[in-house]
């Protein structure tokens, strides 16, 4: 069940993501005992709003652009051990319904990564809307969640000595948004 977003400032339109002002980030745990954050540069996306105040969202992040500030790590991200970017070079995610939970929501979607498309909950946190700098209103959004990325397919084994792995299995995703009502 989709809510619709009363009182929030968010006019029905389309608002466009501003890869500008927004940022799609990861972290995953590395060697057991730190965590590689990094994050995708290369991205687009829109939030409609339906009249009714019904939220959808949809967004689409390019592989090849995962940047965790290490230039050999990110081509290693980009190949068949991780993500496979020739082969799968765009994520997606197409919203499914959102819910109030508390005074924040619940997004829900199908995202899709290496080829593989699973249900995905993003906490999800709106941040206001406000008129903007004479460019039109702009609202900012925070969302998260930890998926699994053996249940995409990357399931790259590399076991410590001592237990455990160099690269974590969750990943934690962080999203913070702020987006434009298209003129």
């Amino acid at each position: 069940m989709t809510i619709a977003l009363a009182n929030t400032g968010l006019v029905a339109g389309t608002w466009n993501i501003d890869p500008t002002h927004s940022t799609v980030g990861f972290a995953v745990r590395h060697l057991v005992v730190s965590k590689v954050r990094g994050t995708f540069d290369d991205f687009t996306g829109q939030i409609t709003i339906a009249e009714d105040g019904t939220p959808s969202v949809v967004a689409d992040i390019k592989v090849d652009s995962v940047n965790t500030r290490n230039e050999g790590r990110d081509g290693h991200l980009k190949n068949a051990d991780f993500f496979e970017a020739e082969k799968f070079p765009v994520a997606t995610f197409r919203s499914t319904s959102v819910k109030a939970k508390g005074s924040d929501y619940v997004l829900t979607g199908d995202f899709t990564l290496h080829g593989v498309t699973k249900e995905i909950d993003l906490d999800l946190d709106f941040l206001g809307a406000n008129p903007g700098m004479g460019h039109g209103p702009v609202a900012g959004f925070e969302a998260s969640t930890v998926i699994n990325r053996r249940d995409f397919d990357i399931s790259i084994d590399m076991p410590l000595e001592g237990g455990g792995a160099v690269v974590g299995d969750k990943i934690t995703l962080t999203i913070e948004i702020e987006a434009g009502l298209q003129a």
